[in-house]
């Protein structure tokens, strides 16, 4: 295939594609960048040789995609949690021998070592993981919010000298068909897909969501249960300071959040928890096994040279 005619593809909708789609465009390696949204797309630089569509793929449109722009490599950069469009992308390299890396940030580490003032429990329906039994898990958490001055106040102090824990669940299911969020005052920042699951809690519990400033996410929160009044739509990074505010404003005393590093906020999301002595539930990310994997920009650059500039 001569040379002119070969592109690779970025699979984008991370901040981190961002950058990745920036230092591509910086050497001038040809490349396509899909995302789902309009809004998406205006993030990303623009330059000839960078084409960013716009649009969800299922598998045979990415099949499509390989013959027509003629992808000679994939970079998958979407997010940890857009599980379908990477099973997709690997299924349509391995199908085509078309060379993959998966490009993602990295986890925020939270199991042993130092915890930040907070003890931890990760619990799991996979037998490969550590599980601990659900009884234990209720009890520390039980604990945890009997103890915790702020978990009904306005106004917490800032500083506490209790030690909230940090809960890590393999899904959302094992969340949702537990008792974990029963009588509590709930913040979920999990994203506008996945609020349909909380739907049926809402009579046992008081659940807020912070979504995207978008129409669809609005409709999908609404749809969900979820009253304007417990709805704020917020783009992330979410500051230190808002995020507190937003906390004591609610009287939340219970956070879900994803694994979802450093750019989807998680680490602010801990030191809140921690300040505010409020326990914090983290959904692990989904389990893909990806044929190689990599955080770093200058290793994808060396991939994306590598396939373009070799038949």
């Amino acid at each position: 295939m001569p040379e002119s005619q070969k592109r690779l593809w970025l699979i984008g909708g991370t901040s981190e594609s961002v950058q990745l789609a920036e230092a591509i465009a910086s050497v001038g390696f040809p490349c396509l960048v899909t995302v789902t949204t309009v809004d998406a797309k205006s993030l990303y630089p623009q330059t000839p040789s960078l084409q960013v569509q716009v649009g969800r793929l299922d598998g045979k449109q990415i099949k499509q995609l390989w013959q027509q722009q003629h992808i000679t490599a994939i970079v998958d950069a979407s997010h940890p949690y857009a599980v379908e469009i990477s099973r997709n992308a690997i299924a349509t390299a391995q199908c085509f021998q078309i060379p993959y890396l998966r490009f993602e940030r990295p986890t925020v580490k939270g199991d042993g070592g130092d915890q930040g003032g907070f003890s931890h429990i990760r619990v799991t329906t996979n037998d490969n993981r550590e599980t601990h039994p659900y009884t234990s898990l209720r009890a520390g958490l039980e604990k945890t919010l009997s103890s915790t001055a702020c978990a009904n106040s306005l106004n917490p102090p800032l500083q506490t000298n209790n030690e909230p824990s940090v809960i890590t669940l393999d899904s959302f299911e094992t969340l949702v068909a537990g008792e974990y969020l029963n009588q509590q005052r709930v913040l979920l920042t999990v994203g506008c897909k996945v609020l349909s699951l909380f739907q049926d809690g809402q009579g046992r519990s008081t659940l807020f969501a912070r979504i995207l400033p978008a129409v669809t996410s609005l409709e999908a929160a609404i749809a969900a249960g979820f009253s304007r009044d417990r709805i704020i739509a917020l783009r992330p990074p979410i500051p230190f300071e808002l995020e507190i505010a937003l906390w004591r404003h609610w009287d939340i005393s219970l956070v879900v959040t994803k694994a979802s590093g450093v750019a989807g906020g998680e680490v602010t999301k801990r030191q809140v928890a921690a300040q505010l002595g409020i326990p914090l539930i983290v959904i692990d990310r989904p389990v893909v096994e990806y044929p190689q994997q990599t955080s770093d920009i200058a290793v994808a650059l060396e991939f994306c040279q590598r396939y373009l500039t070799t038949l």
